[in-house]
């Protein structure tokens, strides 16, 4: 039963305290999900019109240029910033128990929040059970992961494990037929794919996953790209997996 505890708080370009929302889908997805408290927002009139804030919720009215000031260098804030407290952990096992026979996502240290925060977007759009990283060599909850996610952030599980091949092994335990995501295996992901539970995993840009990792899969499976092309951006090659798993279960059905 592998979780974390999570400890302090995101520092996003904006100095340190809570992690910090910006843009409008991030910030009303945050206030429409009931397991996430927002401390405070500040805002531009004109945005507050077209949001549904609650009435305990703390507002601020600012500028635009004041707003500037809380996020990030060139963050597009859309008018709109709010502090939030991270969302509380999810053990593992609940995930496990819940997911019926949708995917789940793993990744193993992959660190860029922006395409965190991308993956988070096509595990929403395919249905994903959650998506599972190790406690260290991840993101944190922050604003620019959010902004990727683009309300995704709310909906789909974070589990953040201690150790990530322990996890995979508890995910066998449960049924899921592991697939690793490699340029170099010889079969393609839709030769790999099961009717039933598919676990995909991904490691980081250029690295890939570690050797441990690839040792705790029941296979690698590879993109069919083409040859000028030597691999694609992770988030992309999320996205495809994702779909090529959905479209495998339909043609199952």
């Amino acid at each position: 039963m592998n979780r974390r505890r999570r400890k302090g708080s995101a520092k996003d370009g904006a100095g340190k305290g809570p992690p910090k929302f910006w843009g409008r889908h991030a910030v009303q997805a945050a206030i429409n999900n009931p397991e996430r408290r927002i401390h405070k927002i500040w805002a531009t009139r004109d945005v507050l019109v077209s949001l549904d804030v609650p009435s305990d919720v703390p507002i601020a009215h600012c500028e635009v240029t004041d707003l500037a000031r809380l996020v990030a260098r060139d963050a597009p804030h859309q008018g709109i910033v709010a502090e939030v407290a991270p969302l509380e952990d999810i053990w593992l096992q609940e995930v496990l128990d819940d997911s019926d026979n949708r995917p789940l996502l793993v990744l193993d240290q992959i660190t860029d929040p922006h395409n965190v925060g991308a993956i988070f977007r096509s595990a929403a759009a395919f249905n994903a059970a959650a998506i599972i990283t190790q406690d260290r060599h991840a993101p944190p909850e922050s604003g620019t992961l959010a902004k990727a996610a683009s309300g995704a952030l709310e909906i789909v599980p974070w589990v953040r494990v201690v150790n990530l091949a322990r996890s995979l092994e508890e995910i066998a335990e449960h049924g899921y037929w592991r697939i690793g995501l490699s340029g170099h295996a010889e079969v393609e992901l839709s030769d790999s794919l099961t009717s039933s539970k598919n676990a995909l995993i991904l490691g980081a840009e250029g690295e890939g996953m570690r050797h441990n990792i690839e040792e705790h899969c029941d296979q690698l499976a590879k993109l069919p790209i083409h040859s000028s092309m030597e691999s694609l951006n992770v988030s992309n090659a999320a996205a495809i997996a994702l779909y090529a798993e959905q479209m495998n279960k339909k043609a199952a059905s």
